[in-house]
């Protein structure tokens, strides 16, 4: 947890300012959360939200993600910045489909590809590979296929293990077996987990890169599969929805889907552009803006 500690060196002028100023207006905690939905390739778009709010000094230090919200939630909590992880998908590091689904041909398996890469990207990242030696506090969301039920991870000395559950696409990449258990894709149950997020954060900002909208038209059987997913998805994630007080839901359904990895630079791009018009107006958000960013005149 972040405290926001005030520089007693600083000149006394800048020591009345800053008392006076907390007089007149209520400064929020700095228990700030962010939740981070599922949507496969659609969620490079949330890398380019965090850029702009922490370009606005808004720096949440509660995370919780499912699925690609699981993969940059954790690097973000890891203390990586978003234009390093930019860096990381250019240098085909970072979750680029081409590289990641090492397909199998037997169709005995319980996926495609196997979770090797991630696997080894999370601990070549976060040698430490353990949730409590994070900059910020993570949460992961998994579904259990043997239980039935969606679960949190936020301790222990395995989080490759889990961010790597969380990103498993049933069908796609093989289930992660502890145990007796088997886990797949968080957003299969819980694609918006803000729930642990509750009780620990005054507020929370939700991005939502799948958010539901009406098709008037479905021309293909195809088209009518994605819609049913993304329909479940958006039923299974109200609950978290209506946690947030702030919700940001990039536009991008019209032009991209979940598997459009090689769009990740406009899908970033966007998910900035509509995060700036989002705090634009919505000019409350800024009342989260981190204090300690501010005093410090900490860069984003």
């Amino acid at each position: 947890m972040q405290i926001s500690v005030f520089n007693l060196k600083s000149p006394k002028s800048g020591m009345i300012k800053f008392f006076e100023s907390k007089k007149k207006q209520k400064i929020k905690p700095v228990d700030l959360g962010l939740c981070l939905s599922g949507g496969g390739a659609l969620g490079f778009a949330h890398i380019g939200v965090i850029q702009a709010l922490l370009e606005n000094k808004i720096e949440p230090n509660f995370i919780s993600g499912s699925s690609m919200g699981a993969i940059v939630g954790t690097l973000y909590a890891a203390g990586v910045t978003p234009s390093e992880m930019m860096q990381m998908i250019k240098d085909d590091r970072l979750y680029r489909v081409t590289k990641l689904m090492n397909l199998k041909p037997s169709l005995f398996r319980s996926g495609f590809s196997d979770q090797s890469t991630i696997l080894t990207l999370i601990k070549e990242i976060i040698p430490h590979n353990s949730f409590e030696g994070l900059q910020k506090k993570m949460f992961i969301c998994v579904s259990n296929l043997t239980l039935a039920k969606w679960e949190i991870k936020g301790s222990g000395n395995d989080l490759n293990i889990w961010v790597s559950a969380s990103a498993s696409i049933p069908g796609v990449f093989e289930a992660c077996e502890s145990g007796d258990t088997l886990y797949v894709d968080g957003g299969l149950l819980n694609n918006f987990p803000a729930q642990p997020l509750k009780n620990l954060c005054s507020d929370i900002i939700g991005v939502d890169v799948l958010p539901h909208e009406t098709q008037s038209k479905i021309k293909k059987p195809i088209d009518s599969i994605i819609q049913s997913i993304r329909t479940v998805q958006h039923v299974n994630a109200s609950e978290g929805r209506s946690m947030c007080k702030y919700i940001i839901e990039p536009q991008l359904l019209n032009h991209y889907h979940e598997f459009r990895f090689d769009a990740y630079q406009k899908i970033y791009e966007e998910g900035y552009r509509d995060t700036i018009e989002f705090i634009k107006n919505n000019p409350g958000i800024l009342e989260l803006m981190n204090q300690d960013m501010i005093s410090k005149g900490v860069p984003a």
